[in-house]
């Protein structure tokens, strides 16, 4: 997802944004320790989109 679609959406959906992408996250982890993960580039996306909710997070914020 793009920065410009978080923007678009409330802190609450923000939230359970960022908790699906951790569950994911962990789960990619896991397959990847056990020999199991599939599509490797899978985990670079979920870390990118993690950190662009972050920083959407953090500049409402500041603007606050």
């Amino acid at each position: 997802m793009k920065a410009e679609e978080f923007r678009g959406k409330t802190e609450a959906e923000l939230a359970e944004e960022l908790v699906k992408l951790r569950r994911e996250q962990f789960n990619l982890r896991m397959q990847q320790a056990t020999g199991q993960l599939v599509r490797s580039d899978q985990y670079g996306k979920v870390r990118k989109d993690i950190a662009r909710i972050k920083t959407v997070l953090n500049e409402r914020t500041a603007k606050a």
